[in-house]
């Protein structure tokens, strides 16, 4: 055995060699010894004070991993009497161990130990480890003392099910030791214990209550502590903010007045700084209402956040440089940034740019230029958190910086990208106009638009000579951007400037092909793609055939780009939007877009599930992201190529949706990638895409025949079904939920069996209570003692986001009806009450909005067989023509329409009921109004349906020179096309009270076909628009009358008839 154990300790020290091949064949052989051996092993060497610290160290960690990952395989199989020593050696150790540092890594495993000894019910398995607890935290001796706290720090869940029964005993301990006069770490110790303990029992408010008293002593050691160099009890703090920011809320001013003072304190280290402001920011997004109460800290915040923006190196090669470096990401400036970024999204403009904008534009004047780089920096961040203010604030800007410039936003900017001297302030410059640009209105942006471009010419031209002459690429690399960001919002606007650009640009795709020119290349074909789906094809087509040539080489001549090569993403992003410009001429580039194009769909990213501590020691490692999943575990995700997937995706998705059957080849390889992808969570952005593809690939595989068609629809339909049910982001939710409804459209009758409607109804009732019960928990935050305004404007949002996944429920019951008819009805009882439950009178109006959109689908598919429903809608239905709220009113008229075209005898008496009430929505004074128009027009509508089809319910002759009157409809076409037939068939069967006497009324009834094709309600190559064409060509037959007619039109109602006419 000792020869074994010696063995070991050599094993022990290969494991740490830093000869990879040694440390990799040390790793087999440890893997390939049984659990209860190395866990004697481990414990051996542990105990042994004579072997090497790091050994000892190195065993202590492998115990504790082993315990963590491989308790159930390895533990319970040892005989009692063995996990009885292991327990009581673990707590002697601790006792006689003289190193501090291995005395904690031995409490982790006892810690550890511990978590795994405590059952379902919450029985500690372990009594002597509380005992052990209670009797070392009043210990004499400081070790010990440390030791108990250093274990419940790390398992605050110790206690289990005996945690209330302690609680008292508990908080008397954490007193204590945070009030030790004589020894600082117990003090440190006890408050990262106390947090700890809040932190596990977060949803526990009798508790979080009970101990709020303790959170002065807390503050205290975040003070005490960050002086000793020590930022662990302020990463607790911010711990805190993040998960249960109420615990604060006794002692808030105190917490955020220590974090002021500890962030402007410059005798701190810029971590410690960077996360004293991390604890108000924290607040501003998980507590904001709360946080609103203490403006005056948000505004002695916000001029620390632009003093750390402010605190950029000295030397002259930082303001020269030509690359951003890697750290320039963990600066005070790129953290100052970052937190009013964030602060201005959490707690809302309104708040924020009063207190900024004077700070902003004083910057922006310094004539020191780290302050008018950190002003444009803080101009970028706050232009993407508020950009519901954007316009508001750009307008104020305009009219506040520098009077004696024409327009002081973008002038201040272009000087500034002008300052020669200093090439990063340039490049932020141009970055600031960048967004600037992209959160601007056209509108805004088009009386600048002809200084904007002159300048940046200007710029681009110096630029691109500096890097003929010196190479230096940063400036040119963002005014290139700014230049498609401006193109892209200026559109057709753009084309006078387009040849002004186009040669450059083409110049730089040529002849920069060196490697560390790769991101300039990729950002100039990025920028010749936008400028060309900007102009159109008609001004693009000059340059697309030496365009594509460009893109086709640089596809061929680097086929062999490396993985993470820029240009990869940029080059398929200008494919697609190529596809755009160019139509049905792309598809011949296909063979050459695709195959890159999957490879980059297809990336699968890195993923490792790891114990906290081991995260730890690879956060620092390039690009990886970690999701907590509490117990200690930790799942991360290496996010490199993720952006890139997406945008592959998103590609393919443009190119099904704008080549149709001239993508069916593709569709097979392209929907075998895309489905499983409906599960990708990594990136939200890739599950849209895939969601989006299913409808237009069943569009482009219609060609490839129906045999085809089915097999892929069976392919898609359960992962989508499933989507529905699990998708955890309602913006992807919405997504899946519309391209499932879009499919069953395109499939028809017979596309889902007896399961898929199963599972498809026991989901949209979920969907339906779910919906239900959000409402009710936004009443009871409605109650909470922090509402206010803002509370309200993102439970709105929240409400919002529940009502589009409404929306999306109306849309699959939708094509459901629509395909499957009266059919469908016994299925559809299973969600009868909640849709009754929608239409109720004291319901909010989207849910009775989209209610009755559900049963007007019931009566316009599902009739006569519908009226067995009646006793359910018919009342609200009638009730809701005159509602307050015109969406519910477009949708009862509506239903009134179809009720009379397809509903049936049953409904006769309800059409005559609901005539009046019709005609009084229309005659009432406002009708017209532009939130009105679509319900009148609904209403004008239902009445043409009920003369026409149930001429019975109505005096025809009474209604209709009224009805002629209130022609024609501009706003909903397809009611309009409804309203065009009808008037059609009376004029066709020569009616005497359409045409009046001696045909007086045809001029009237030219005006209504003039104004149809005025307001594109008409479409000349539609049955309809044929229709009436044949109409005005009767009376130009007839030629007097006609001159009469068309003398009385305006010139835009005269080009509208003869547009009608020159229809084929």
């Amino acid at each position: 055995m000792a020869a074994e154990q010696q063995q070991f300790y050599l094993l022990l020290g290969n494991l740490l060699s830093p000869d990879n091949s040694s440390r990799k064949q040390a790793e087999e052989t440890y893997d390939s010894i049984p659990g209860p051996s190395k866990i004697t092993f481990l414990l051996q060497a542990i105990r042994n004070a004579g072997a090497a610290e790091e050994a000892r160290q190195m065993a202590a960690v492998l115990l504790r991993r082993l315990l963590s990952s491989s308790f159930e395989d390895v533990y319970p199989s040892l005989p009692v009497e063995v996990q009885n020593a292991i327990k009581s050696e673990l707590l002697l150790v601790i006792q006689l161990e003289a190193q501090s540092n291995m005395r904690k890594k031995i409490c982790d495993i006892v810690a550890e130990l511990a978590r795994n000894l405590i059952d379902d019910d919450g029985n500690n398995q372990w009594p002597e480890a509380l005992k052990f607890l209670f009797e070392s935290v009043s210990s004499q001796d400081v070790g010990l003392r440390e030791a108990a706290l250093h274990i419940f720090w790390n398992f605050p869940g110790i206690f289990g099910n005996q945690q209330q029964h302690y609680l008292d005993v508990i908080k008397r301990m954490l007193v204590q030791c945070m009030q030790d006069q004589n020894t600082p770490v117990i003090r440190t110790l006890s408050a990262r214990a106390a947090a700890a303990f809040v932190l596990a029992n977060e949803h526990n408010v009798p508790l979080l209550k009970h101990f709020a008293d303790l959170l002065p002593g807390i503050l205290q050691s975040v003070n005490e502590s960050c002086y000793q160099n020590d930022d662990s009890v302020l990463k607790s703090l911010v711990e805190i903010a993040d998960t249960v920011p109420k615990f604060l809320r006794p002692h808030l001013e105190a917490t955020l007045q220590l974090s002021l003072r500890l962030c402007a304190d410059n005798s701190l280290s810029s971590m410690q700084r960077q996360l004293a402001m991390e604890v108000i920011v924290t607040l501003s997004e998980t507590a904001a209402a709360m946080l609103r109460k203490h403006t005056n800290i948000v505004a002695q915040a916000i001029p620390q956040m632009l003093a750390m923006m402010v605190d950029l190196e000295e030397d002259e090669d930082w303001s020269n440089a030509d690359e951003l470096e890697d750290d320039d990401f963990d600066s005070n400036a790129v953290a100052g940034e970052s937190a009013l970024d964030r602060m201005a999204c959490g707690l809302g403009g309104k708040i924020v740019l009063p207190m900024i904008k004077e700070h902003i534009m004083q910057m922006l004047q310094n004539p020191d230029w780290k302050y008018r780089h950190a002003g444009l920096m803080a101009l970028s961040a706050i232009g993407e958190g508020c950009h519901q203010q954007m316009e508001g604030i750009l307008n104020e800007m305009v009219n506040f910086v520098l009077l004696f410039l024409q327009d002081p936003v973008i002038a201040s900017l272009l000087q500034t990208m002008e300052d020669q001297g200093n090439p990063r302030v340039q490049a932020h410059a141009a970055a600031a106009l960048i967004n600037f640009t992209e959160d601007c209105p056209q509108t805004l942006l088009i009386p600048y638009l002809e200084n904007l471009v002159k300048h940046l010419h200007a710029i681009m031209v110096a630029k691109l000579q500096e890097l003929i002459q010196k190479g230096t690429k940063l400036v040119l690399e963002q005014v290139v951007t700014s230049i498609a960001s401006v193109a892209d919002t200026a559109e057709e606007k753009f084309v006078p400037y387009y040849d002004l650009f186009m040669p450059s640009l083409k110049h730089i795709v040529e002849n920069a092909v060196q490697k560390e020119l790769r991101l300039l290349r990729g950002k100039t074909i990025e920028c010749i793609s936008l400028i060309g789906l900007a102009v159109g094809k008609e001004k693009f087509m000059q340059d697309a055939s030496d365009v594509m040539q460009l893109l086709l080489k640089t596809q061929t001549d680097f086929s062999d780009l490396e993985d993470d090569d820029p240009q990869i993403s940029y080059m398929i992003s200008a494919w697609a939007r190529m596809c755009k410009i160019l139509g049905k001429e792309f598809q011949q580039y296909l063979p050459v877009v695709m195959g890159p194009l999957m490879k980059t769909a297809s990336i699968k990213p890195e993923v490792a599930l790891l114990d906290t501590q081991d995260m730890e020691s690879m956060s620092e490692d390039d690009g990886w992201e970690f999701v907590n999943l509490g117990d200690q575990q930790s799942f991360g995700i290496k996010t490199a190529g993720l952006e890139e997937k997406a945008t592959a995706c998103q590609m393919l998705v443009c190119y099904a949706k704008e080549l149709k059957e001239g993508f069916a080849d593709y569709t097979e390889q392209v929907v075998k990638l895309m489905v499983p992808l409906l599960k990708f969570y990594f990136h939200d952005g890739v599950r849209v895409a895939a969601a989006e593809s299913m409808p237009l690939l069943l569009e482009c595989a219609r060609v490839r025949g129906p045999e085809y068609l089915t097999q892929m629809w069976h392919f898609m339909c359960d992962a989508l079904i499933k989507g529905i049910g699990t998708e955890p982001d309602s913006d992807v939710l919405s997504e899946i939920m519309h391209s499932f409804a879009k499919c069953i459209e395109v499939m028809g009758d017979g596309c889902l069996n007896n399961e898929h409607f199963e599972e498809l109804g026991g989901i949209l009732k979920g969907k339906l209570e779910e919906h239900f019960k959000n409402q009710e928990l936004r009443q009871v935050k409605r109650q909470d003692e922090d509402y206010d305004e803002q509370v309200e404007e993102s439970l709105q949002d929240e409400d919002d986001n529940d009502v589009y996944i409404l929306t999306k429920v109306s849309d699959i019951l939708h094509s459901i009806f629509s395909s499957y008819k009266e059919k469908v009805l016994p299925w559809f009882e299973q969600l009868l009450p909640l849709i009754v439950n929608l239409i109720c009178p004291h319901r909010p109006w989207p849910d009775r909005q989209w209610g009755l959109c559900i049963f007007d689908d019931v009566i316009e598919h599902c009739s006569p067989s519908s009226y067995k429903y009646a006793e359910y809608f018919l009342r609200p239905l009638l009730q809701s023509i005159c509602d307050n709220s015109p969406e519910v009113r477009q949708a009862a008229a509506y239903g009134i329409g179809v009720m009379a075209q397809f509903g049936g005898d049953n409904y006769q008496p309800f059409c005559t009921e609901a005539l009046p009430l019709l005609v009084g929505v229309i005659q009432a004074p406002d009708s017209k109004t532009k939130e009105n128009i679509n319900a009148t027009e609904n209403c004008i509508s239902a009445v043409g349906k009920i003369m026409k089809f149930r001429s019975d319910c109505v005096n025809v002759e009474e209604v209709l020179p009224h009805w002629l009157s209130w022609l024609p409809l501009h706003e909903d076409k397809e009611e309009a096309v409804h309203t065009f037939n009808f008037l059609c068939d009376l004029i066709e069967s020569n009616n005497p009270i359409v045409l009046g006497l001696n045909n007086s009324n045809l001029p009237k009834i030219f005006s209504i076909i003039a104004d149809g094709g005025v307001h594109e309600s008409i479409k000349k190559e539609d049955l309809c628009g044929k229709r009436l064409a044949n109409v005005v060509r009767q009376v130009q037959a007839s030629g007097g009358l006609f001159a009469e007619c068309v003398s009385q039109l305006n010139a835009a109602q005269q080009k509208a008839i003869q547009d009608l006419l020159s229809a084929p």
